[in-house]
């Protein structure tokens, strides 16, 4: 089993200011959607140590105390930490999926948070950007939108690898995340430009590590 390292800061302090903003950033989401669909939520950033991760989970948390059935998908097959937060097994996933080794229901895991299931990443393949550009890929989203109410869905950094961009245009819309002092203001605009060429749609931008608001988050539209 994986260290209780991680923490869920919407589950274990929902009054917080933290909680507060990934609220504001819930209903902005529901706003944005009046008038298309939006169920399958990718989360990505430049680069890694932005918080994308702890954004997502979160982001999950947040729409499960809403009522909502949500599941949070772990798609960065290259270096997974979702099922850290919960303290589950990544032996079997999303990998094991895609490969047709296990059905879905033998990959979704229950949580301690009510209306929230995981899909871990499962064991890291070889071929983690042709698994998710497979057919299987749009497969996999269509039945989990049959399932949930919300897929919120965690991927490798946009200017890292491929991954986001090709899961980007499979989903409903993006939340694209960037660390203040950290994330550079050309590389940010280079992300969101391959991910609008790859035909994603910007839901909007996430700020962490405000230097006068620590570990919060803001939220702004993107273009």
């Amino acid at each position: 089993m994986p260290p209780n390292n991680k923490k869920i800061i919407t589950f274990e302090n929902p009054s917080s200011p933290i909680s507060e903003a990934f609220k504001t950033l819930r209903t902005n989401i529901h706003w944005s959607s009046m008038n298309r669909e939006v169920k399958t939520i990718l989360v990505t950033s430049t680069e890694k140590n932005t918080g994308k991760s702890l954004t997502a989970v979160n982001m999950a948390v947040s729409f499960a105390q809403l009522g909502k059935k949500v599941v949070l998908l772990d798609c960065d097959l290259r270096k997974p930490t979702q099922h850290e937060y919960f303290m589950k097994s990544n032996r079997n996933g999303i990998s094991h999926l895609l490969a047709g080794h296990y059905q879905l229901e033998q990959c979704l895991v229950d949580t301690h948070i009510e209306n929230l299931t995981l899909l871990p990443s499962g064991t890291i393949p070889p071929n983690p950007s042709e698994l998710l550009e497979s057919y299987r890929m749009v497969e996999l989203l269509e039945e989990l939108k049959t399932a949930f109410d919300v897929v919120i869905i965690d991927s490798p950094p946009a200017l890292v690898v491929t991954d986001a961009h090709i899961l980007a245009p499979k989903c409903d819309g993006v939340i694209f995340v960037i660390r203040s002092g950290k994330t550079k203001t050309e590389m940010a605009k280079k992300a969101l430009s391959y991910l609008k060429y790859a035909n994603a749609h910007i839901l909007g931008i996430v700020l962490n590590d405000q230097k006068n608001m620590k570990r919060e988050i803001q939220y702004g539209y993107g273009g």
